[in-house]
């Protein structure tokens, strides 16, 4: 039996996703998703290999959060104050 940061690795490898369906396809919780992002980083890079970040968006006036360094979802948009955000999504290449 594979531990969740391997099972996450795999899922990502496979094709890109959000912590929200991570989390729901490990049956963990979003925020031990969240904890496992940084480490699996690591790992990966070690690994010859690289995490892609896709960075969240605002969903009423597409402002997107390219220079965010945390991996969570952020709670609001800086323009127009909306927190209709859409989550990160993770990719391994």
């Amino acid at each position: 039996m594979s531990t969740i940061r391997k099972q996450i690795i795999e899922l990502l490898e496979s094709g890109d996703h959000d912590a929200r369906e991570i989390s729901q396809l490990l049956s963990i919780s979003e925020k031990e998703v969240y904890t496992h992002i940084p480490h699996i980083k690591k790992s990966v890079l070690a690994q010859g290999k690289k995490l892609i970040i896709i960075p969240s968006s605002c969903l009423i006036c597409d402002y997107q959060f390219k220079d965010r360094s945390r991996p969570e979802r952020p709670g609001k948009c800086p323009r127009c104050k909306s927190e209709r955000i859409q989550n990160p999504r993770y990719l391994i290449e």
